[in-house]
């Protein structure tokens, strides 16, 4: 029975999560004669997944809100229907996916203990003579959430209207009627509370009751005053880095159309800015001299960071701080390292940027 024996190596300043492969899709390619021994394949990008969530409140003028001020003593009224948007918020996060335009890499493996490299769906390398895999980091992301109810959706609003205000075809008689209704309503609830109904319920029935007679005021209300529902929509952009970017408009929030284009000008720019922190860099020797490419070596990318910041009407919505493949470069292991007799080496790779998560050796 193999098990791993693990030393530090360690490319990022998190600890190291390991999963077994078969939690997600996998293939595993191995060495053999007849590949001449040889493992092509890529190294990911590392792409940006802005989550953008947007609220939309739509506001209804009731039926009566000509009337609010002279029944209810208020000019607060809706009186013209409106949607308008606004952003809650953004969640920064990233993934590896094929660069189709970069170069394929080929590391030259011997026959000694069969290695074989584990790749995931889109063909990039989660490990080399291991079937543990880095376990995917998982953020909370919003999901949209559908429009509220009003008072005027219930059935307490039903429960509200009076026979009389239903047969009358006067709009002004209709609003007199709900508002001594409101009054009606206001003088039961008081009883109840002082103790003063003719038929007191006990404790679990006045409450039901309360709870009634307070949405049947609120429905009321509502013809008066207008009514006012909420929503979220939540869009996902994809976002290739640059170095060095500073305010670049990826969408915008129209106030009345939600999320749009970064090319619609009826919204207000939401930004991006790119901030490289560090650079990958080629290891050296005890010289200072660059290390060469070992020939036919597992290529491997040394990442470097980046603070991400999305922004919008002078709002920090997410700041983080990432790595990222393409302010890296990449180096390569000696090949000789996973074939040894006694103690082939494994290799875990991290799936966002192609760097190395973990390496070890395999030991009887």
């Amino acid at each position: 029975m193999r098990y791993m024996k693990r030393f530090l190596f360690s490319v990022c300043c998190c600890g190291m999560l390991c999963c077994q492969a078969s939690a997600q899709s996998t293939q595993k390619l191995s060495a053999s004669k007849a590949n001449d021994y040889g493992i092509m394949y890529s190294l990911p990008a590392t792409v940006l997944k802005i989550t953008l969530e947007a609220e939309r409140t739509e506001r209804n003028p009731g039926e009566f809100y000509k009337y609010a001020r002279r029944y209810l003593g208020t000019s607060d009224a809706v009186a013209t229907p409106s949607v308008q948007w606004r952003l809650l918020g953004a969640t920064v996060t990233s993934e590896g996916v094929i660069d189709t335009g970069a170069e394929k890499y080929l590391m030259q493996l011997k026959s000694a203990s069969n290695p074989f490299l584990l790749i995931d769906e889109n063909g990039l390398p989660l490990a080399l003579n291991t079937d543990q895999v880095m376990a995917k980091e998982t953020v909370e992301l919003p999901e949209p959430r559908p429009a509220s109810p009003t008072a005027l959706d219930g059935p307490a609003a039903r429960q509200a209207v009076t026979a009389e205000m239903v047969q009358s075809s006067s709009t002004a008689k209709r609003a007199e009627l709900a508002a001594a209704r409101i009054m009606e309503i206001r003088s039961s609830r008081n009883d109840y509370l002082t103790g003063q109904a003719d038929q007191m319920p006990d404790g679990s029935a006045l409450k039901l009751i309360l709870s009634n007679l307070d949405a049947q005021e609120e429905a009321l209300t509502a013809m008066f005053l207008g009514t006012q529902s909420t929503s979220t929509e939540v869009v996902t952009l994809t976002y290739m880095p640059k170095a060095d970017v500073t305010d670049e408009v990826i969408a915008r929030l129209s106030r009345t159309e939600g999320i749009v284009d970064a090319d619609d000008l009826r919204g207000v720019p939401v930004y991006i800015s790119v901030d490289v922190t560090s650079r990958g860099k080629m290891p050296v020797n005890d010289k200072g001299e660059t290390k060469a490419m070992p020939k036919g070596g597992v290529a491997y990318c040394i990442p470097g960071s980046a603070n991400v910041t999305v922004s919008a009407d002078g709002r920090t919505l997410d700041s983080v701080d990432l790595t990222v493949a393409q302010f890296g470069v990449v180096y390569g292991l000696d090949p000789a390292l996973f074939t040894s007799k006694k103690a082939p080496s494994y290799v875990i790779f991290d799936s966002v940027t192609g760097g190395i998560r973990e390496i070890g050796t395999l030991t009887e």
